[in-house]
Parts: structure tokens; C-alpha cells; sequence
């Protein structure tokens, strides 16, 4: 026969494939219950292309060198390294090289992470399987699988693309992968009503496994158009940004634009004054060097690896350095349920009997049932015989396995008092077969109408709050010698055993703690809404707002970001609508955290700012992640919370530091430039200065940071830079110009004087200056680490020892007289009192209670 166009591959990411019926499925794919000729499915295999859901994702090399050296802040690295060498600052252009080197290849090898993920997920992928082709079932190679093919399934194989079950005998699917549903998902088939992929009970997905029956499964997607593909194709996706990553860029634009404007209007004035000369250019040259803060990427990585040091001795792996700085700037963490706030195991949690209250009667039942009943043991039976060890003596004459269209399974056992049959099963089926109830006392009554309905709710209350349940009953047996499915009639009800993934212990400590420190916890889950609410309220967890995976569906990315703002709890969500939440929330302008550890969370943990990854889940969450968990107790996150703010005010003290300086720098250099009849200080004394203040500040890694800067979320803020800028760049240029009155006419300095004296008095306040805005406290309440004092108080001896000396006689300074030395110190002094007062006003705080620190402009 000659078989009709199939329906486009993408069609199982356009409608849910599982709410269409099989013999309309046939049609539509042009497919039989005998499956393709050998021709169709090769001619299907060329139009479709192989059963690929991960592609090859590697790029070269030299494109992920060039990119990262397009990078504003890197690229003005680069020009100030050629500057330095064409100047003959050999020492410098070495300095800055090795830096970026070192920047670059470390952003290289946290970029390989993608690629890894992605070759954990193509080890997620079944390599052969049994295809009907002709009337002839064969094993053939996954990647040849084709739309309109029939497969056939057994325990223990990976389903190769996403279908529906076209016949099937006791079918169960471990779908948590994509789902989060711990329980094995049973299958029968179809069509199914439900839109959202835990009610689509005929559908088979990619990447799950069949864990119990066999199946005839057929193909309706395949390669990137399933499910698993879908989730593989945006672990591919380049991410947007992360907060980090936006601050650096900004900066990097910031200094960019401040350092043409400085030297542009520097350049300016000495023509303007002078006309161009050699020494004027290579001042300006010098300025343009001594902007750039060329220490800032090893500063960033220093600091960034001592805190990853720090949490992995609370064992958290950092994969991504950067991820510690977005983890401090986190406000909102978005984590599923299962595996994160609960145990990802099933446990026996309890029981109940007519009157609803415990049994260990009823416990007892079950185990006996579980213990002897042959065939594939389910994970509930590994639950309930977990400890258990028979005492009672029976033995076990015959049993009738679980099947799913009894859905329960019996044993016939005898001991000293007869032979008794035991049932277990979905609580509606073995109710459904019992005619009598027994009662708390020991006594047995009549199964009626009024007594079944308050069972009935007994049972539908529990399973609203996400419990899963097994019916128990019994009957006597007049003869010991079989079992046959007509026995099961006639039975007393005893009552059910309860099973549960248990809420993690730690859970609701730490969430508290992220929630006093500023994070907004949202649960986004696969599960049903009752479900989740029941976790919330076990949890004892603050959530406001609901919204579940068909209301999503039907938003636009604007609607649903102004709705995820006000809302805690997402529920029956699935893998694509989790990454869709977070970049809502994204675009919003929160940094978000997704914390997860299956593969439906792998694309979520992919596109939020940080991914976080609790140990125990699957390679493919494992491998997008920035952060792994290898303790399951919580508390660690918030513990990381406190290092990535601590990391990032021990950074935004050098990006404060360093950029607020052009502020002050330009009227200073324009006060200079317009009364001088020369250049405050010679190119090499400026390049000195910034060596000199540059080795002052690398021990600021390892500074301590105060509470309150550990209290709310921190993010990049260029406002927040400028802000500070503003505020204590005409205060340092008011003291510049002090500084210039009282050597020109007060002390008649001539030019090694003169520079002698504002190099001190620059390298003075700059260095010591750090003590005052290391904290917004007054600067004797906060002391400051013992390495930042050492290599400060010793970068500023050496500037002494060099200005004051014959040693620095060959680079144009000069012994300065008393005189002009106390009045220096008294400047020095004035200028820091100052500063210590106007801090309180460049530090206050911000709408978004930003920190807001200062320091003293840095004379480039």
C-alpha cells in the first residue's frame, strides 16, 4: 500500500499527541499495526532525519577565544597592555596580559559545562530497539526510528521517542525524569483527557524507561520534535546573561565611555594651554593606562575562589565561579518538589482503618501480602517490607499476581488459625470487592452504602494530600489448596496502608532562612495543586498564589510575567513552562535560582541566573548546573546565600574604588591642566602610583564583610556606582586642589617638589582611605582583615620609602622639607574626617536597599 504524508514531526510539541486516539494516529502517520516497509521508513528516515534529540553542540576553539576578547572591559585590558608596551611599560603590558589570559581561559573551560550536559543526556538514550518493519520485528538502531513506526517494549527498555500505547499488559513507566513523579506511571491505553503529561496514561515519552510489563508503543515524534528533545534543544540555547555577567559588561561600558571622555578632554586642555607635546600625549597615555582596572579580573577570581573554598568545606561544589556572586544577588528561588523539598523516595507513612485512625493490624496485612506475592515487586512493596521481618508463621499455598485490570494482587496463606486470603491493591478495587468492614474491636459489619461512602472519603482526603494508597482486606478460606480471581469476592474491608515522599527534614529551616534574607521561595511542580498545598502546609511554608500548567499555556510571555510576580506555587507544570517562569521572572528584573535535580528541571537550571543541583538526581541536572549540593540538608544554600554577598562586597570595593576615581581624576587633571605651567605628575610617577595602589588593594579578597551586607540580595548597579561617584568625586577634587594651592602659594614648590608632595599625599589617602569604606559603620567598629591591612599599610610604605629616599631620585622626586610633609599629613587627616562624615549620605540606602560604598578618588 502506499502510505499518506505523514503528520509533521513537531506535532507532539504543538498539541498534546496523547488526547488523539491510536486508529486516528494510524491515519494521520500512515502507519499499520504491522508496522513500515523497509522503503517508507527509509524515505520517512531522509524527510525526518535520524532519531537525534541531542545534536553536537562543540564549537571551536578560537570562536570562544575571540568572542570573550570582544568584551568591553577585556578589550580595554588589551588596549592598555599595547599602550603599556609601545610606552616601554614592559612590566605592565606582562601584568595585564597574563590577567586576561588567565580571565579568559577559566570563562573557556566553565563554558565546556554545556557541552557536557549535552553528552549526558545523548547516555540518556536507548541505542537499540525492537521495531516492526514489514510484518517482521528486528532490533535496529534508535537513530533510525522513524514517525508511524511500531516498537515493542519490555521491562528495563528505554522508550526511544514519544508515542502512544497501542497494546500493552501490566505496562509501567518510570517517567520521573521529565515528570518528578517518584511513582511508576501505569499505562493503558488511550486517547487520555488530561492536557498535562502525569494524566497523559497512554502517552510514552523519550528518555523514561518501562520498569514492569510490555508494550507495543507507536511512534508519533521523534528526535528534537519530542519531549526529551525539546529539553536538549534549550540546554543548547546560549543563556541569557546572568547578573554577573550583566555587571561586569556595564562596567566595562562605564569605564569605556569615562576613559575617552578623560583623555579627550585632558588632550583638550594642553592644546588649548600648550599645544601637543610628547610629554602631554604620554600623560594622556599614562591616564588612559592608569584608568583601567587591570587588577579587577584577579581580584573577582580571588575572591570568587575563596568562597568556593569556603563552601566546599559545607560541601557545595561551585562549577561556575561566577555562580557565587549571582547566588548572593538572588532574590527569587524557584525549586521543584520532589527531590529538593521532599526525599525522592517512597516511605510507608502510615495506615488507617474503618474509623480512620492507625492500624498496625492493617500494616501487618499488607506486609504478609508483599512478602509472598510472586512477580515484579513494586517500590510501595519495597517500602512496606522495609524492616519487616515475619514472625507470624504462615505460609504461603498460592497467590494471583497484580495485574492492571484487577489492580490488585492476593495470597492465600495458612498458619494456626485456617487459611485466609489476603488482597492488596488501589484501595477503590479491593473495596469494590469487600461486602463487609471490620471494625476497630475486632468485629466485622455489613459494607453498606453509608459505611462505603465515608471509606470512600476516608480514602479521597488522603489522596487529595498527595498520598498514595493500597487498599487491604481478607476472607477465610474453607480450602487451602489455590487460588482462582472468582475468590476475590465476598472480602472485609480492613482498611490501607499510606505511602508518601517524605518533606526533607531541613527543608523548612532553610527555606526560612532564605526567606529573612531577602530570597522569595516559589515551588514549581509537575504534581497536582492538592498535592502541593498539603507539602506547603507540612512544610509550614508562607505561599501566596497559584497558577497551574493549562493557565500558563494560555499566556502570553508579558501576562505571565506580571503574574509570576505575585505568585508562590506552580503547579502540573511541565519541563518547557518551568524555563519559561524563569525567564519571566527574569525579565522582570529578579535574580532567580532554580533548584532541581531531574531532567525536566535540567532546561529551568539552564536558563536561571544560577542552577543548583541537590546530589542524588540525574547526570543531565547534574551537568547544567552551577552549584551542586552534595549534603541534602538545605540549610547549605542559605549558607551560600551569606558567601556569594560576601564575595560581592569584598568585589564592589574594588569596582568602587577604581571607577569612581575618573569623577575626582577629570577636575583634578582640569584644575592641573588649566593653572599649571606643567604636569602634576610624570607618566612614570603615575604609573608607579597605580602599581603602588594596585597592590594595596589585592588583599581585599580576603576582607571581611558585616552583617548587614550578608541581609539582602546585592546586584550590580552602575546607578549605584555613579551615585557614589558623584558624591566623593568633588570631594577628592577639593582636596586636590587644596593640595595644589598650598604647594604653589604657601611653599613656592618647584616641579620635584611639587610632585613629590601630591604623590605622597594621593598614594596617603588613597590607601588609607580603605579603611573608612571598607563598612558603613564608623570605621572603628568594623575591623578590616589582617591581609588587607598588611598588604595596604605595606603598599604605603613602600610609596614612602621610594618618594622620600635617594631611591627615587631617578624618577624625579625629591626630600621633602617639614613643612611641606606636616602640612601634607594634615591634609591627609582633614580629607579622611571628611570622607568618614560624608560616607553616612554615599552610603544610604538605596529603593532596592543596594550598598552604597565610597572611596577616595584614585590618581590614575
Amino acid at each position: 500500500m502506499t502510505n499518506p504524508s505523514p503528520q509533521p514531526a513537531h506535532i507532539a510539541n504543538d498539541l498534546p499527541f496523547w488526547t488523539i486516539g491510536n486508529a486516528d494516529w494510524l491515519t494521520r502517520l500512515g502507519s499499520e499495526a504491522t508496522g513500515l516497509s523497509e522503503a517508507e521508513a527509509a524515505e520517512r528516515l531522509g524527510r525526518n532525519g535520524p532519531n537525534i534529540a541531542v545534536g553536537d553542540i562543540r564549537r571551536r576553539l578560537l570562536g570562544k577565544f575571540l568572542k570573550r576578547l570582544l568584551e568591553p572591559l577585556t578589550a580595554i585590558l588589551l588596549v592598555a597592555a599595547i599602550v603599556s608596551g609601545a610606552t616601554g611599560d614592559w612590566q605592565s603590558f606582562g601584568i595585564i596580559i597574563v590577567i586576561v589570559l588567565f580571565s579568559v581561559i577559566l570563562d573557556i573551560v566553565q563554558e565546556h559545562r554545556a557541552e557536557v550536559a549535552v553528552d549526558a543526556l545523548k547516555r540518556s538514550v536507548a541505542v537499540t530497539v525492537a521495531v516492526r518493519r514489514g510484518g517482521k520485528t528486528a532490533e535496529r538502531p534508535v537513530a533510525e526510528v522513524v514517525p508511524g513506526d511500531i516498537v515493542e517494549l519490555r521491562a528495563g527498555d528505554l522508550v526511544p521517542a514519544d508515542g502512544v500505547l497501542l497494546e500493552g499488559r501490566s505496562v509501567l513507566a518510570n517517567e520521573a525524569a521529565l515528570t518528578g513523579e517518584p511513582y511508576p506511571a501505569e499505562k493503558r491505553p488511550g486517547p487520555a483527557t488530561g492536557k498535562s503529561l502525569p494524566e497523559a496514561f497512554n502517552a510514552l515519552l523519550a528518555g523514561t524507561s518501562i520498569v514492569g510489563g510490555e508494550a507495543v508503543m507507536l511512534v508519533v515524534a521523534t528526535g528534537a520534535a519530542t519531549r526529551f528533545g525539546h529539553i536538549a534543544s534549550s540546554l543548547q540555547q546560549q543563556a541569557a546573561p546572568s547578573s554577573f555577567e550583566r555587571g561586569v559588561h556595564a562596567l566595562g561600558m562605564l569605564i569605556l565611555r569615562l576613559t575617552g571622555f578623560l583623555v579627550l578632554f585632558v588632550l583638550l586642555m594642553q592644546l588649548v594651554r600648550q599645544g601637543l607635546t610628547l610629554e602631554s600625549f604620554l600623560f594622556a597615555v599614562a591616564l588612559a593606562v592608569g584608568l583601567t582596572p587591570e587588577l579587577l579580573p584577579m581580584v573577582m577570581t580571588v575572591t570568587l575562589s575563596r568562597g568556593a573554598v569556603r563552601m566546599a568545606r559545607q560541601k557545595v561544589v561551585v562549577k561556575r565561579l561566577s555562580a557565587i556572586d549571582d547566588l548572593g544577588a538572588m532574590d527569587v528561588l524557584c525549586t521543584d518538589k520532589t527531590g529538593t523539598l521532599t526525599e525522592a523516595r517512597i516511605a510507608l507513612v502510615g495506615s488507617f482503618d474503618a474509623s480512620g485512625q492507625e492500624s498496625a493490624a492493617v500494616v501487618n496485612l499488607a506486609r504478609l501480602n508483599s512478602a509472598h506475592i510472586t512477580g515484579i515487586h513494586s517500590n510501595l512493596d519495597d517500602a512496606l517490607l522495609a524492616g519487616f521481618t515475619e514472625a507470624s508463621g504462615a505460609k504461603v499455598v498460592d497467590d494471583l499476581p497484580f495485574d492492571f485490570e484487577r489492580r490488585r494482587c492476593s495470597v492465600l496463606l495458612t498458619s494456626a488459625n485456617g487459611a485466609e486470603m489476603i488482597s492488596k491493591g488501589a484501595p477503590e478495587s479491593v473495596l469494590a470487592i469487600s461486602t463487609t468492614l471490620a471494625l476497630p474491636d475486632g468485629t466485622t459489619v455489613a459494607l453498606d452504602a453509608n459505611r462505603r461512602a465515608a471509606i470512600t472519603g476516608l480514602i479521597e482526603a488522603r489522596q487529595r494530600d498527595g498520598m498514595r494508597l493500597l487498599g487491604v482486606a481478607t476472607r477465610p478460606m474453607p480450602s487451602a489448596t489455590g487460588l482462582a480471581p472468582a475468590d476475590e469476592a465476598g472480602l472485609c474491608f480492613a482498611g490501607c496502608v499510606v505511602f508518601l515522599d517524605p518533606p526533607k527534614a531541613s527543608a523548612t529551616a532553610a527555606i526560612q532562612r532564605l526567606q529573612t534574607a531577602g530570597v522569595r521561595v516559589k515551588i514549581i511542580s509537575g504534581d497536582a495543586g492538592s498535592v502541593v498545598q498539603h507539602l506547603v502546609g507540612a512544610l509550614g511554608l508562607p505561599a501566596k498564589g497559584m497558577l497551574n500548567g493549562d493557565e500558563i499555556a494560555e499566556m502570553a510571555d508579558v501576562t505571565l510575567a506580571a503574574h509570576v510576580q505575585n505568585t508562590d506555587l506552580f503547579v502540573r507544570i511541565s519541563p518547557d513552562q518551568k524555563s519559561r517562569i524563569v525567564r519571566a521572572l527574569r525579565h522582570s528584573g529578579h535574580t532567580v535560582g532554580f533548584l532541581g535535580d531531574g531532567i525536566n528541571d535540567a532546561s529551568a537550571i539552564h536558563a536561571a541566573d544560577v542552577g543548583i543541583y541537590v546530589e542524588g538526581g540525574t547526570e543531565v541536572a547534574r551537568e547544567a548546573a552551577d552549584i551542586v549540593l552534595m549534603a541534602t540538608d538545605l540549610g547549605v544554600l542559605a549558607d551560600g546565600v551569606a558567601e556569594g554577598r560576601r564575595t560581592y562586597a569584598n568585589i564592589m570595593k574594588y569596582v568602587r574604588m577604581g571607577t569612581s576615581s575618573n569623577f575626582g581624576n577629570m577636575l583634578s587633571m582640569a584644575l592641573a591642566s588649566l593653572v599649571l605651567p606643567f604636569l602634576p605628575l610624570a607618566p612614570l610617577q603615575i604609573l608607579l602610583n597605580n602599581l603602588l595602589y594596585d597592590l594595596s588593594e589585592i588583599g581585599i579578597p580576603f576582607d571581611r564583610a558585616d552583617p548587614e551586607d550578608l541581609a539582602q540580595p546585592r546586584n550590580w548597579s552602575m546607578r549605584e556606582v555613579l551615585r557614589f561617584t558623584l558624591i566623593m568625586g568633588p570631594l577628592s577634587s577639593l582636596f586636590d586642589g587644596l593640595t595644589f594651592a598650598m604647594l604653589g602659594l604657601l611653599f613656592h614648590a618647584d616641579v620635584a617638589v611639587f610632585r613629590t608632595a601630591w604623590f605622597v599625599e594621593s598614594i596617603a589617602t588613597q590607601i588609607l582611605v580603605i579603611f573608612l569604606i571598607r563598612t558603613g559603620r564608623p570605621f572603628w567598629s568594623s575591623r578590616a582583615d589582617r591581609v588587607l591591612v598588611t598588604t595596604s599599610l605595606g603598599s604605603l610604605a613602600v610609596a614612602l620609602l621610594v618618594a622620600l629616599t635617594p631611591i627615587g631620585e631617578m624618577l624625579g622626586f625629591t626630600p621633602l622639607p617639614p613643612g611641606v610633609l606636616a602640612a601634607i599629613a594634615l591634609i591627609t587627616i582633614v580629607y579622611l574626617g571628611c570622607a568618614e562624615l560624608l560616607k553616612r549620605y554615599a552610603m544610604r540606602p538605596s529603593r532596592r536597599k543596594l550598598p552604597i560604598l565610597i572611596t577616595r578618588t584614585r590618581l590614575v
